[in-house]
């Protein structure tokens, strides 16, 4: 069975963007929120987050791209993707 597999961006308590992969947002952000999910996540300065966008791909390679390509943007670039993109 193929799994679907997604690029995700949180938004943290402090106001700071989370880019990452999963196969599953719900648990994903569970786990963020629970301080499991991510060392960036785990201090609770940055919690609660919540998922502010993802997008859903064909394979494991091209979520990871666009999550790599994200986390390469500044903060203004960002917005304007996540602007874009909600559009």
């Amino acid at each position: 069975m193929a799994s679907d597999h997604y690029f995700y961006v949180l938004l943290c308590h402090d106001g700071s963007f989370y880019g990452g992969y999963t196969t599953d947002p719900v648990r994903r952000l569970k786990e963020h929120n629970s301080g499991t999910g991510a060392k960036y996540t785990h201090p609770q300065s940055r919690r609660p987050v919540t998922m502010i966008h993802n997008e859903k791909f064909a394979t494991r390679s091209e979520a990871t791209k666009a999550e790599a390509a994200f986390k390469k943007l500044s903060r203004k670039q960002k917005e304007a993707y996540l602007k874009k993109a909600a559009q």
